[in-house]
């Protein structure tokens, strides 16, 4: 089950209904009768300007304008109620207030461009996301599985953390890393690391095999992109994974490690971390350790939950700057599934979040074994 939060597009400056514009044209009305009503010597009709300048915060430009006209009528119809239009400090006033309307009217309509382009932008990201991180199925063989996708941003949709599953001929095999950098640079680091792993993931017999391939695949798109279009020097990339594979007919689930946090195996109300004995450099670092890869097996009984997430969710520090205590978290977890799982650490991660706000993206992949072998 994919729980990944489904956002709208970016709020547009639509027309107002007149409940909203009431405001303005109250603040016109209340201007008006008491600047008529004035001594001569006081003059209100400056704070008329204060009514498209209003209108342009909640409004578009064509309400900006209406208002702005509302308001230099109402400066007109003071200027002849009190002595004629062609007073000097009438004229004055008068003049000053279409201008300003004129100006409010046409920042309002500079920003309703710039949100119609960041709604552009955000669909854009939406329909890359949906074609990276491609929800996972809710049943693969004998498991359940749910994710959720944290973007720290909320106009970003995509980063550099990634999951992903498939089916082989004998079990289900997974994906969860997190590209190094951020912005565009690491969705498309993100992208070769996935195609990678869709690609070969139900071609290569062994785990460590698999993960060579996928080392192999960062490693090659570090080496063409190790300079920039002007000849400098890029930094290195690397992506941070952990590849699991679970047997179809087999109580145990197998680990490569590349440098990501341990796995978390949620047992009998306890969370306990898989660490791996000789864990990988990340992926596209392979060769600063010419060792190779190794799976480590760990039991993984019908009833066991193993929870995989990224740095963004151990990281996540509160108000205080404590990091968030996942694992004494995840433990406390009442035992619905692995939804239930994931709506249950979403909620108390942004709970634990200054602001409810993640210093960094995050996902997070529950997988529930539900049958014996």
């Amino acid at each position: 089950m994919d729980l990944r939060p489904q956002h709208g597009g970016t709020r547009r400056y639509r027309e107002p209904r007149m409940g909203m514009l009431s405001v303005p044209l109250a603040l016109i009305a209340t201007v008006t009768a008491v600047d008529v009503l004035a001594p001569p010597d006081v003059h209100l009709g400056p704070f008329l300007a204060a009514a498209p300048a209003v209108t342009a915060s909640f409004a578009g430009p064509r309400a900006t304008a209406f208002i702005g006209a509302v308001a230099v009528a109402a400066q007109v119809a003071v200027a002849v109620a009190r002595t004629t239009v062609t007073d000097l400090n009438h004229t004055f006033q008068i003049i000053a207030l279409v201008l300003i309307s004129a100006f409010v009217t046409f920042f309002a309509h500079l920003r309703e461009v710039h949100e119609a382009q960041l709604t552009q932008l955000r669909s854009v990201a939406e329909t890359a996301q949906q074609v990276l991180l491609r929800p996972l199925r809710e049943r693969m063989g004998p498991l359940r599985l749910a994710s959720v996708y944290l973007a720290a941003e909320a106009e970003a949709q995509i980063g550099g953390d990634l999951y992903a599953a498939t089916r082989t001929d004998d079990g289900t095999r997974l994906l969860i890393g997190d590209v190094r950098g951020k912005g565009l640079e690491a969705v498309g680091e993100a992208a070769i690391v996935l195609g990678a792993f869709r690609s070969a993931a139900h071609r290569k017999a062994g785990l460590p095999e698999l993960v060579t391939y996928l080392d192999g695949a960062v490693a090659a798109d570090v080496d063409d992109e190790t300079r920039d279009d002007a000849g400098r020097p890029r930094g290195e990339g690397f992506t941070t994974a952990a590849v699991v594979d679970f047997p179809d007919t087999e109580t145990i689930l197998r680990v490569v490690s590349c440098g990501h946090p341990p796995p978390l195996l949620l047992r009998d109300g306890r969370a306990v971390a898989l660490q791996v004995d000789h864990p990988a450099p990340p992926l596209g670092l392979s060769g600063l350790v010419p060792s190779g890869f190794t799976a480590q097996s760990f039991p993984f009984e019908p009833g066991d939950v193993v929870l995989l997430y990224t740095d963004g969710v151990i990281e996540a520090r509160n108000a205080a700057g404590a990091f968030y205590p996942l694992k004494e978290r995840a433990a406390a977890w009442p035992g619905d599934g692995p939804d239930g799982l994931l709506r249950h650490l979403c909620a108390d991660l942004l709970r634990h979040s200054p602001h409810g706000r993640l210093g960094d993206d995050a996902a997070l992949v529950a997988i529930e074994r539900l049958d014996d072998v």
